[in-house]
């Protein structure tokens, strides 16, 4: 038998429901996170993933959308309480 190593990590349920999207994929319903949301967690996680992962992220976010949300990523920033670590890259992609 293989022992596969798990981590379990608890999230508050503001945190962990906030921004889910609920699309059909092959007539199945699945729940998967929005890109907002995703940008959010990206600067939360930027220890784990790195600063410049999350940036890169921000900026291609930014420069796919022809209207890109910045609002909704305000709101899932300051619910993962890096708002102001988000707020530079934001008002410079502004």
């Amino acid at each position: 038998m293989v022992w596969i190593p798990i981590r379990v990590f608890w999230f508050p349920p503001s945190s962990f429901n906030a921004g889910v999207e609920v699309v059909e994929i092959d007539k199945t319903p699945v729940r998967i996170y929005s890109a907002e949301k995703t940008l959010a967690d990206c600067f939360k996680y930027r220890n784990k993933i790195g600063l410049d992962v999350a940036i890169e992220a921000l900026r291609t976010y930014v420069e796919a959308r022809p209207k890109p949300d910045l609002q909704a990523i305000t709101e899932f920033a300051q619910t993962n309480r890096v708002f102001r670590l988000m707020r530079p890259y934001l008002e410079a992609l502004a």
